[in-house]
């Protein structure tokens, strides 16, 4: 049951109204929505399929900038759920999400936001199926649970890899942390708008990685972070090579600034928030993959890391959530 509707456009409906304007057209008519009449979804059974449930949150200030476009924050939201989805080789089936507006987050802003998940919803194939919206003083949070299907125990997990597996990402490491890290002042950030702020999750990669991977993560904390997950779940230890790893042309640019390039390497592969995929797949896997290798698993723990033709001690591999 909706409120009243608003007697101008950029008047703000209330809670309920805003589930009717801004998140019903959402559902895309998904049955499992129930129209966001009800306060729960109803999830139906896929016989020989198991569900994968993810979980992602964004914080103005934190995870985007504050003045960041309203559409493009949720479009990242999707994105960075679609990736971990992408990372276990699952289905996208639906969402659910929750929105707390702060007190300058108007209704067209609000209109924006909806927007943006309307486009992407329709790119990859993905509904709203309940959630939750509410107010905050504090500064615009978003969260998102996103919900996939794989076929029954065929999960690609972090836990894995098999010590002579190859180490393989899936694309270009560190213009995420170019666009929005410390780095960003010495590059025009146009030229990286899009990496940071609307990742392509490697949802194409599905097939092949049921087929070839042992274990696979998303690169969102940084590489050398990512890995060091891997590791750790599979009880092995990963040894990366930095000179083998893919950059693009902006972040070569970017390198040949630098006094140190190991230095650099490690700083674009600590910076985290790439969405690419780290997996770990035997030599013949690893050929069908055709993905850049950029190392090997071997017995032990941890993650040895060689830029330049040296070990390299490493602080701090990624980002670190408190």
């Amino acid at each position: 049951m909706s409120g009243p509707e608003p007697t101008h456009p950029d008047e703000t409906p209330d809670e309920f109204g805003q589930i009717a304007r801004l998140f019903r057209p959402l559902t895309r008519g998904a049955p499992a929505a129930l129209d966001l009449l009800d306060d729960a979804a109803v999830i139906p059974q896929r016989p020989g399929f198991d569900l994968v449930i993810t979980k992602d949150a964004l914080v103005a200030g934190v995870h985007f900038e504050p003045g960041e476009p309203p559409d493009r924050t949720a479009r990242r939201l999707l994105r960075a759920n679609l990736s971990d989805l992408a990372a276990k080789a699952a289905e996208p089936f639906g969402y659910f999400l929750m929105t707390a507006w702060p007190p300058d987050f108007d209704w067209p802003r609000r209109q924006a936001f909806a927007e943006g998940l309307r486009e992407d919803g329709a790119t990859y194939d993905v509904s709203l199926l309940g959630g939750d919206t509410v107010s905050t003083p504090g500064p615009l949070t978003v969260s998102m649970t996103l919900l996939g299907w794989v076929p029954a125990g065929g999960m690609i997990r972090r836990a894995g890899a098999q010590p002579g597996d190859h180490v393989l990402v899936s694309g270009p490491i560190g213009d995420g942390w170019l666009d929005w890290g410390p780095g960003q002042g010495q590059l025009d950030r146009r030229w990286l708008a899009e990496p940071f702020r609307l990742p392509t999750p490697r949802l194409d990669l599905r097939e092949a990685l049921r087929g070839h991977a042992h274990a696979c993560a998303d690169i969102s904390d940084g590489l050398i972070a990512d890995a060091g997950h891997v590791a750790k779940a599979s009880g092995v230890g990963l040894s990366l090579d930095l000179d083998r790893m893919p950059v693009s042309a902006t972040a070569q640019a970017w390198l040949a600034t630098q006094a140190d390039r190991a230095a650099g390497l490690v700083r674009l592969a600590t910076g985290g928030d790439d969405y690419e995929l780290l997996l770990t797949a035997s030599p013949e896997g690893a050929a069908r993959l055709g993905l850049p290798v950029i190392g090997e698993v071997c017995a032990g723990e941890g993650v040895e890391v060689r830029a330049g033709g040296r070990i390299l001690e490493i602080s701090a591999g990624g980002w670190r959530h408190g």
